[in-house]
């Protein structure tokens, strides 16, 4: 891992405006480095292309990519300026592309695997995520205690996916099927009108 282009990622998103509410090195690196990383073993399981839904500041996304050199990560970012800040980084990253849009708009079924960090609530999160990843693929998503299982396993199976195991607060939700006719739903149609 190239540790020079991880610290610059880090300490730029500690002193751009409106990236990050964390302002302590130490507490940015437990949650933006250290919690993306966890995924990394997870990562090595799953073929393909993977995208970083709702990126932000680059975190699970840009760590994930200098852990895993080998695999293609895009970042996908809704808003421009969060955008512009992932494109800056991106740039230093061969295996790293930005996208400047919505999970709504982007090809489903294009990638291996579908990353989400506080993206939205969980069954949400498989609603937006799942669509994106091919069959056989997954979508990870992180969680915290609170979160309904049952209602991320209805939202997945609605959506081709199956909830398949838990690793310490972090969702695997394995594609199984196609998506369904009629997804992905409108852009805001999903955190309006929640599948479970």
């Amino acid at each position: 891992m190239d540790r020079e282009l991880l610290e610059r990622w880090l300490e730029d998103a500690l002193v751009t405006p409106g990236i990050t509410g964390l302002r302590a090195a130490e507490t940015a690196r437990r949650v933006l480095v250290e919690d993306a990383l966890r995924a990394a073993p997870v990562l090595e399981r799953i073929e393909g292309a993977v995208i970083d839904v709702g990126s932000g500041g680059g975190s699970p996304g840009i760590p994930l990519a200098l852990a895993l050199p080998h695999r293609r990560f895009t970042l996908l970012e809704a808003e421009r300026r969060k955008a512009a800040f992932l494109a800056r980084h991106a740039a230093h990253l061969a295996n790293v592309e930005v996208v400047w849009g919505r999970a709504e708009e982007q090809p489903i079924e294009a990638w291996g695997v579908a990353l989400a960090k506080a993206l939205a609530k969980p069954p949400v999160a498989a609603e937006l995520t799942l669509p994106l990843v091919a069959r056989g693929g997954a979508a990870l998503l992180w969680v915290g205690e609170t979160a309904d299982r049952e209602r991320v396993a209805r939202a997945a199976a609605a959506v081709g996916g199956r909830l398949e195991e838990e690793l310490d607060g972090l969702l695997v939700l394995r594609k199984v099927d196609a998506t369904p006719p009629g997804f992905p739903r409108r852009p805001g149609v999903a955190k309006k009108r929640p599948l479970a």
